[in-house]
């Protein structure tokens, strides 16, 4: 049996930068966009949206996932 391997601090830190670069690669990219799609971005529920859609996707496949064993 695979021993369980605690998670350091060196992947926190990887993972943390990752979501950072990204979310400001996002913002730099919303701000390259024409008025209108930024007021689309900005004034509609587009991010609720994608929280949603991004939640049911991480449930799925944890209901999905094959069992432990």
């Amino acid at each position: 049996m695979a021993e369980a391997r605690a998670v350091g601090w060196r992947e926190v830190l990887v993972i943390a930068t990752v979501v950072v670069g990204v979310v400001l690669g996002l913002a730099f990219g919303t701000s390259l966009l024409p008025t209108d799609a930024q007021g689309f971005v900005f004034h509609t529920p587009l991010l609720i949206a994608v929280l949603i859609g991004g939640t049911a996707l991480v449930l799925v496949r944890l209901v999905r996932r094959p069992p432990d064993r």
